[in-house]
């Protein structure tokens, strides 16, 4: 869908439901639905679902969902249940209040900048800020904090602060609560190509270590229906390759740059496969941890494709990595330095 349409759908909505909330208040969740689809609410108590999701364009493919290619956006004032809202950029944001989750009713449907939303993703709604943007959210109960992407507008009931992922609500350990109150802090926009590893590095930034290890091993958890990396080709896992069973060949363009040291870098060296598209599908796998690339190896008559991530910044940080891929069931992973 193109941006001009997107862009009249969504401001040609916001119209329409200002005008109807104030005569027709009970049909304003059928309307918001066509470019608001991220605003469901949860609660221990069933409570009316303003928004179902109903209007708003599914993904039309199948597999997995394409990440990014949204627009930037702010959007005019709104009002929706007689409140007003005010969409602006801002250069600084934090507030304290009520998070709720959203999941199954608006999973692969088109968010408010034109995203797909994929409820396993750490993504989240906000009523007024920029699209897309990142923001700290801290759960107040437990000190548990994720850097999340913010790409859909709601929520809308109950005057609740933000509305959050189901993976989201997950890390921060509140989901089985239906809803918690938190702290959300605004860090800065978002860029509109995502692919998971910009991310992550805010994540890396932003957090305490243990929380950065406990969201990086949540944004790559084994999904329903994805390869299992338990059976990837042993020989090349079992042993060290010899330098002189490596070819010269040019490695697979990092999603992200990291600077090398004049001394090279650490690597976690995740797996190897006979088949080149396994390889792959473990470099996918692998993207939010940083940069990932796939190298033919020759061993004997024999030609591997080995995944390996980094170069990374220092042998600690390749350490923690290693934990993480060895948590996606490719167990032979190792720190190797070149």
């Amino acid at each position: 869908m193109s941006q001009s349409w997107t862009d009249g759908l969504y401001d040609a909505a916001i119209d329409r439901i200002s005008s109807l909330s104030k005569a027709v208040p009970v049909i304003i969740g059928l309307s918001v639905a066509l470019a608001l689809p991220g605003c469901s609410g949860k609660s221990g108590k069933k409570t009316a679902d303003l928004f179902a999701g109903q209007g708003s364009p599914v993904y039309p493919g199948k597999g997995p969902l394409p990440k990014g290619g949204g627009r930037r956006h702010i959007g005019k004032p709104y009002t929706i249940n007689g409140k007003r809202y005010y969409p602006k950029d801002v250069a600084s944001y934090e507030r304290v209040g009520v998070a709720s989750w959203y999941g199954p009713k608006f999973h692969r449907r088109m968010t408010s900048n034109g995203e797909w939303f994929d409820m396993h993703d750490l993504t989240a709604a906000h009523t007024t800020l920029p699209l897309p943007s990142y923001v700290k959210v801290t759960n107040l109960a437990n000190g548990k904090e994720a850097v999340l992407r913010v790409n859909d507008r709601g929520p809308f009931a109950h005057n609740r602060l933000i509305d959050l992922s189901k993976r989201s609500s997950e890390i921060l350990d509140f989901k089985g609560r239906g809803t918690q109150k938190v702290k959300v802090v605004y860090l800065g926009k978002a860029p509109l190509d995502h692919d998971g590893t910009h991310l992550a590095a805010m994540n890396r930034k932003h957090l305490r270590s243990a929380d950065y290890t406990r969201v990086a091993s949540a944004m790559n958890y084994p999904r329903r229906g994805s390869t299992q990396f338990a059976s990837a080709d042993p020989e090349l896992t079992r042993q060290p390759i010899q330098p002189q069973a490596q070819p010269a060949v040019a490695q697979a363009a990092p999603s992200v740059p990291v600077p090398v040291s004049v001394n090279g870098g650490f690597f976690v060296q995740a797996a190897s496969f006979s088949n080149v598209d396994n390889a792959e599908r473990a470099k996918y796998a692998l993207g939010s941890l940083g940069p990932v690339s796939v190298s033919p190896v020759t061993v004997g008559v024999n030609t591997y494709y080995r995944v390996r991530v980094g170069p990374l910044e220092n042998e600690d940080f390749a350490y923690e990595i290693a934990d993480l891929v060895r948590a996606q069931g490719m167990h032979g992973a190792r720190v190797v330095a070149d």
